[in-house]
């Protein structure tokens, strides 16, 4: 499931079945479900499919004075005005080249309707509590506290590795400010 179209029709009906269960789950540091996974330069990441609300090819903002660099500006989207972050400059990836790959995916995270630009969107996966591992204690210089864990996810006879992301908590960090602080 490549298509940017039925990753967003699969998005929108795992919201409608799953929002009453999502909402009763208690938070833990890593919980199983289905993630919709996007590259990021090299790496490739997860989040919540019950936060997207549409994925859409990439068309340049109207920029905002004076925000950061990774702020790229906003896009009326069918009359809701929309703050586009690119991801890739905020996590200092090394590829921040816009192409035909280049998407938003447009999320709804507590009740606000922002955009994420990534390098491209690769499926939609369902991953169980064993197949996520915690993620690995390091230094204090190194910001964690949006990865809720690292997930192994067998393609073929390879392995590939999944960095979960909380949306929430990445919107919600001091830099970005896009939503209210989360728990």
């Amino acid at each position: 499931m490549t298509d940017p179209s039925q990753i967003a029709q699969h998005a929108a009906a795992c919201r409608a079945t799953a929002q009453s269960t999502a909402q009763s789950t208690a938070k833990s540091t890593a919980i199983s479900g289905e993630f919709l996974t996007f590259r990021l330069g090299a790496e490739e990441y997860g989040i919540d499919l019950l936060k997207v609300q549409e994925i859409r090819s990439y068309e340049q903002p109207t920029g905002i004075a004076n925000a950061p660099g990774f702020i790229k500006g906003v896009v009326n989207l069918r009359g809701v005005i929309v703050p586009i972050i690119d991801l890739r400059l905020k996590l200092a990836c090394e590829s921040a080249e816009y192409n035909d790959f280049t998407v938003v995916i447009v999320l709804n995270v507590n009740g606000r309707v922002l955009g994420a630009v990534v390098d491209s969107v690769s499926d939609v996966v369902a991953l169980a509590n064993d197949t996520i591992k915690p993620v690995p204690q390091m230094s204090s210089a190194v910001d964690t506290s949006f990865i809720t864990g690292i997930a192994c996810v067998k393609n073929g006879n390879a392995q590939r590795m999944l960095i979960l992301m909380d949306i929430e908590r990445l919107m919600a960090s001091h830099e970005v400010g896009l939503i209210d602080s989360v728990n």
